[in-house]
């Protein structure tokens, strides 16, 4: 037997099951059947709420909140109302979760309700929209907070914050392709980062306010407004800072491994969204505790100036530390979102290509190179704040079209055993206040949020010709064999027919990443 051929077996056979996922026995039979084990209890349903919900965006956002918002005592409500938000939308994914039983989150319960095309354009909207506009904030975040210490008095260059984002989306590529333990123990490594640089933030502005360095919280202080606020203003606000608080749906991705998910769902719930809104509050009291708003507006990157105002000679912590914690987020969004590109491959939805594994690596790599060109040309042709409000909209959009769902399947299946029933004025209430923030912000920026949903609307199209349409001409899929004859000396196609539905089999690899690489490749 070549090396070849013995990597091929290698990336097709689980060491725990000891079968060949690509064989028919495995498709087949239910005997051999990969199968999720429940192993999330209440503490660690608690912990990957928590772990996505906060991230780089409490070092993006308040400056965009603020900016909207006019005032520091109403940005301060914008945070706690945005966690309140996140509260009913988690409670009515709570029902969906245990209801719908499918690990996927939003796509399968939409797929589930509404069918292929909604589910699709779902998919599409995450690959083209949402994860690569979020990795160019991030990256953008990464090299504005690196440069900033350099340039105090002025932001960096643009070429500068954009050849050192590139860089650094290339460097976590390159570690991607090579080797999936490679870019976990980088995700574990950095999760330090971020946590570090909240605990130093929300101490060091205790001790502030301690000692009565609270001029900018004082009620007749927090509530002058910067400029006349208007709704389309205010709407932006919750969008700036829901990108801050984008993640706490992540759960449902994993129901299927969850403990009694009737019980610990909402109790994970209750406990981690008030958390992650206390710490998140705390955090921008404290950097108004030595910050005017006038200051905070002007920085580029807050925490840098937080930390230059209050920590002397140690103020190099705060940006290594945010530095740190950006760069695992940009290794953890890209990680997921190659895989997010690869499933959909394998389901039929996007080119086979993006399905290929490399033979010795066991990476996909043609997944994550797809991923890294479209993060580079959002990186190049926006600009921070303009991106969150971007990627902000079509998170809403797609979280009140996963709930408008809850409320037709009551409809279309009264007498369906639903063990978490959430009271009817829990959907209403978020999907009137969605409304009303996507309608003002569709209308305070225009051209911002209407190129989203454009570009979402072009899947139309692309479902009905590239996954509906059976009956093809023989030179598309000629074209199409073409690259993969090429590709296929170094890459292994694995084309698995999904064991219950193209929602669950998707879904279920996408965030159980090990079964694609690690524990197929080990």
């Amino acid at each position: 037997m070549d090396g070849t051929e013995a990597t091929r077996r290698n990336c097709a056979k689980s060491p725990e099951s000891g079968t060949l996922l690509d064989s028919e026995k495995n498709q087949s039979g239910s005997k051999d059947r990969v199968t999720l084990k429940k192993e999330i209890g209440l503490m660690s349903a608690c912990a990957i709420i928590i772990g996505n919900i906060i991230g780089s965006g409490i070092f993006i956002s308040p400056k965009g909140v603020l900016e909207h918002a006019g005032s520091v005592g109403f940005s301060l409500i914008v945070w706690v109302l945005g966690g309140g938000i996140c509260a009913l939308g988690s409670l009515c994914y709570a029902e969906l979760g245990v209801t719908i039983p499918k690990s996927g989150g939003d796509y399968s319960y939409v797929t589930e309700i509404f069918g292929g095309l909604v589910g699709f354009l779902l998919l599409w909207s995450a690959v083209w929209i949402m994860y690569p506009t979020t990795l160019a904030v991030i990256a953008l975040t990464f090299s504005n907070y690196v440069l900033q210490p350099a340039f105090p008095n002025c932001l960096p260059p643009y070429i500068a914050t954009r050849l050192l984002s590139t860089i650094c989306i290339l460097l976590l590529t390159w570690v991607n392709c090579s080797s999936v333990r490679w870019a976990t123990r980088i995700q574990d490594f950095f999760t330090i980062g971020k946590l570090l640089a909240l605990v130093l933030i929300i101490v060091v502005g205790m001790v502030q306010i301690s000692k009565g360095h609270y001029d900018a919280l004082e009620p007749q202080t927090a509530f002058e407004f910067i400029r006349d606020p208007s709704v389309g203003q205010i709407a932006l606000a919750f969008l700036q800072a829901s990108f801050a608080f984008s993640g706490w749906n992540f759960l449902n991705y994993v129901t299927e491994e969850v403990v009694e998910p009737r019980k610990n769902l909402p109790r994970a719930i209750y406990i981690s969204i008030p958390l992650v809104t206390l710490v998140y509050t705390l955090t921008n009291i404290a950097y108004f505790s030595s910050m005017t708003p006038e200051e905070l507006l002007a920085s580029n990157a807050v925490a840098v100036t937080f930390g230059e105002k209050l920590l002397g000679m140690f103020s190099w912590v705060m940006p290594i530390s945010v530095a740190l914690s950006t760069f695992g987020g940009i290794n953890g969004y890209l990680f997921t979102s190659s895989r997010l590109c690869f499933s959909g491959a394998r389901e039929g939805h996007l080119p086979y290509l993006l399905a290929m594994i490399h033979l010795k690596n066991c990476t996909p790599i043609p997944a994550l190179l797809v991923c890294c060109t479209a993060t580079i040309v959002i990186l190049c042709i926006g600009e921070t704040h303009n991106l969150i409000n971007y990627v902000s909209f079509i998170n809403y959009l797609s979280y009140g079209v996963t709930i408008a769902g809850l409320l037709f399947y009551r409809w279309k299946k009264p007498k369906l055993v639903r063990p978490i029933k959430v009271n009817l004025l829990v959907p209403i209430s978020y999907l009137v206040f969605w409304a009303v923030l996507l309608g003002f912000s569709l209308y305070s920026e225009p051209v911002v949020c209407g190129m989203g949903l454009v570009i979402m609307l072009t899947g139309v199209p692309i479902y009905f010709i590239g996954v509906h349409w059976a009956d093809k001409p023989r030179w598309i899929y000629s074209a199409v064999g073409v690259s993969d004859k090429t590709a296929s000396p170094h890459f292994l196609l694995l084309k698995e027919k999904p064991r219950t539905s193209t929602v669950d089999w998707l879904k279920a690899n996408l965030y159980t990443p090990a079964l694609n690489a690690d524990q197929i490749c080990s």
